[in-house]
């Protein structure tokens, strides 16, 4: 094969790739998982799954520090589901909250964010999803 074919090749398979994606998730097919930096040294991943009709919901956020402590608030279509403090633990330096939600009809919309008090480093991160 030459070389443009092969780019030919590469660009429809990326193509369908990001036509794919969306309609498996938004069918429920796959977990809806988002990754991000915070505003210091840490990063936090929000992943949504599905579990006997509800979403489970987890939160993690990893600072590679044991024993550090943060402030952690989750809200599912604004409405505030989660409010309480996490230390990170051993070995990782991370901490992880999941939970259960209801799961609403359409489009959910879960929030996620975290403080670390002491440094004042904030995490935040947002997942929308027809699970």
């Amino acid at each position: 094969m030459g070389k443009r074919t092969m780019i030919l090749i590469a660009a429809a398979v990326a193509a369908l790739t990001l036509v794919v994606t969306p309609g498996a998730l938004a069918s429920g097919g796959a977990d809806v998982i988002k990754r991000g930096n915070c505003t210091g040294a840490a990063d936090w991943k929000l992943k949504l799954g599905r579990d006997d009709g509800r979403i489970e919901v987890e939160f993690e956020v990893d600072q590679n520090r044991v024993g550090k402590r943060w402030h952690v608030v989750l809200r599912h279509d604004g409405d505030k589901f989660f409010d309480g403090f996490r230390r990170t633990q051993a070995p990782s330096g991370s901490f992880e909250i999941r939970k259960l939600e209801a799961n609403q009809a359409g489009q959910d919309v879960l929030r996620a964010r975290a403080l670390n008090p002491a440094t004042g480093e904030t995490c935040q991160g947002q997942v929308t999803a027809d699970l």
